[in-house]
């Protein structure tokens, strides 16, 4: 622990708080940037939304070629063909359009496919998706994504005062819109396993979040004459050193998910390891902030009826 102890910040007096202005202009530009690329690009709606036929293909003496079976199964009259390389050279993922009709026709075009590329394949597992299964999970996507977000921005707002909960909805927001941008951006397959990683995050953020608010809440009732650009740097220096801990720790075991976890799970971790890099600067640099702008004394005084002024027994020695 002593060892953990000496490379963690202790007792910091960082001035966050003076940053707000750079803070707010970053932010401005990630999620703006992130608006226009899901405008002008969108996403790459994996089979699980777009619908379709998805078949992993593992050649069994070596390396696929990946040139030729394109060119095979693009010979096949399917419609539109994407093959691509699956987290080794002998694995490859083959997703067709789904084709026009019902089970049969699907079935039929996974037979084409296989008779196509011949012997020397093992097909380790076929999905097929529906347009209209596509449609449904795209809308219960988006309603769980609006829906985790105002739910915790009511209960920060319950918890706390409605001035908090609306710093925690705006870092919130900020934090899924900008991991959207991401999957836009670098055109990583966004599919449903993408969508758990946004509730993840928001999840993992407003975490953050909470613990901070916390802290501001008791200091502001602690140390009654203290201005509060003082009081939000304090609760902000106070909690960094768990923040590196615990964000650490996930970033760590999310980086190995990501690197030895295999392509299936490729989307998910990529998604997270940002989640907790953005996640930790929004709850430093946007959630926290924002409180400055409101009259956080006054907030205070109006939920405290009375009590003792105790500010200086917690500065006594």
């Amino acid at each position: 622990m002593k060892l953990v102890r000496r490379f963690l910040p202790q007792d910091t007096k960082y001035d966050f708080v003076s940053k707000r202005l750079i803070a707010y202009a970053f932010t401005t530009v990630l999620v703006l940037g992130s608006i226009v690329s899901l405008a002008t690009q969108g996403l790459n709606l994996g089979v699980d939304f777009a619908g379709g036929i998805l078949m992993e293909v593992k050649h069994q003496n070596g390396p696929a070629d990946l040139a030729h079976m394109r060119s095979t199964v693009s010979g096949l009259q399917l419609g539109e063909v994407a093959l691509q390389e699956f987290g080794a050279p002998d694995l490859v993922l083959v997703r067709l359009q789904r084709q026009a009709g019902g089970e049969a026709e699907q079935q039929l075009a996974v037979a084409k496919v296989k008779t196509a590329l011949g012997e020397g394949y093992d097909y380790r597992r076929t999905e097929f998706v529906g347009p209209k299964v596509g449609e449904e999970l795209i809308q219960g996507g988006i309603l769980a994504v609006v829906l985790s977000v105002l739910a915790i921005s009511v209960y920060v707002w319950f918890r706390f005062e409605w001035q908090f909960g609306l710093g925690a909805m705006i870092a919130t927001f900020h934090d899924a819109i900008t991991t959207l941008g991401v999957f836009s951006v670098t055109g990583l397959e966004f599919n449903l396993t993408s969508v758990a990683a946004i509730l993840t995050i928001i999840g993992f953020s407003i975490n953050d979040t909470v613990v901070s608010y916390d802290r501001a809440r008791e200091n502001l009732r602690k140390f009654k004459t203290m201005p509060a650009y003082d009081i939000i740097n304090l609760s902000i220096n106070e909690t960094l050193a768990r923040t590196y801990l615990t964000n650490g720790t996930v970033f760590v075991s999310v980086l190995s998910l990501f690197l030895f976890g295999g392509e299936v799970i490729r989307g998910f971790s990529a998604a997270m390891l940002w989640g907790v890099i953005v996640g930790t600067y929004s709850s430093i640099y946007v959630a926290m902030p924002v409180l400055y702008h409101f009259n956080l004394r006054q907030i205070v005084k109006g939920k405290q009826s009375g009590g003792a002024d105790d500010e200086q027994a917690a500065e006594a020695p």
